[in-house]
């Protein structure tokens, strides 16, 4: 029997979706985001309440500076993790969370870890302080989705092979319907550290070279990617599978019988 309906896209009837992640709230981020505004590209930005000096950005300037971003956590101090007690992790996250929050003025549910450092005692408290997801420092050259959500692993850092990165997002097939996501991480100060290899200008050209590919790609903050990825995973479908529930907040993109279907919140669907 073949079952009509199936999961290939994101928001629009994309096939692949594209993120951008950015460590340390440093006040190269001001220099990024306006690249990534002109071409229309979305970042998440993992920032530390409480460290502050002429190298960041000043926190009265959060709101507006990654304003149609994503704030998300970093811990107050950029600790290593699995050295804390865990009285002292709760606080690194949960104050975190309470500082940005309070600059941002939305809830902040993601974070990325501290020089990557994590355990499976870190993970088991995560959820328990609302983090609903966990970038990690391990990138795996894939474009595909995230197994769990609080191990993260993003397809590259921009300083390795970017450019041929992007060629091979952009020229790849979606095999079997699988959508694709390409994440690219850093740390936005990196592209002042080898000015004679045009770091800046390398970063200019990929969004130049993405941005066009907008009808396709769906240009997504972290937060964005895990609500849908979320949604879509919740959804409700019958044994038959000729009927589907969508008991989210957010419009869905199914396939029926190949074809994109845009299922509204609390839309139920019968094939």
């Amino acid at each position: 029997m073949t079952i009509p309906i199936s999961f290939p896209f994101f928001p629009g009837g994309r096939r692949k979706a594209l993120t951008l992640s950015y460590d340390d709230g440093v006040v190269q981020d001001i220099r990024l985001l306006d690249i990534l505004n002109r071409y229309g590209l979305k970042g998440t930005f993992h920032l530390n309440s409480g460290i502050t000096g002429e190298n960041k950005v000043p926190s009265a300037r959060v709101a507006e500076v990654y304003r149609g971003h994503e704030i998300s956590a970093h811990c107050v101090t950029h600790p290593w993790l699995t050295t804390l007690p865990l009285e002292s992790l709760a606080w690194e996250i949960l104050e975190d969370r309470r500082r940005l929050e309070a600059l941002a003025g939305y809830p902040v549910r993601g974070m990325s870890y501290p020089y990557g450092d994590y355990n499976a005692e870190v993970l088991s408290r995560l959820p328990h302080y609302g983090i609903g997801y966990a970038r990690t420092t391990r990138s795996h050259g894939q474009f595909s989705l995230p197994e769990d959500f609080l191990q993260w692993h993003p397809t590259c850092h921009h300083a390795k092979d970017l450019a041929a990165k992007t060629d091979e997002f952009l020229n790849a097939p979606n095999r079997a319907g699988r959508p694709l996501l390409f994440y690219v991480w850093g740390h936005s100060y990196e592209f002042d550290r080898n000015l004679e290899n045009n770091n800046w200008e390398m970063i200019e050209a990929f969004a130049a070279k993405v941005a066009p590919e907008k009808e396709t790609v769906w240009f997504a903050t972290n937060i964005e990617i895990y609500d849908y990825l979320t949604a879509l995973r919740r959804l409700r479908l019958g044994v038959s599978g000729r009927l589907v529930e969508n008991q989210s907040h957010l419009t869905l993109w199914i396939a029926i019988e190949g074809k994109p279907h845009a299922l509204a919140p609390g839309e139920r669907l019968s094939i």
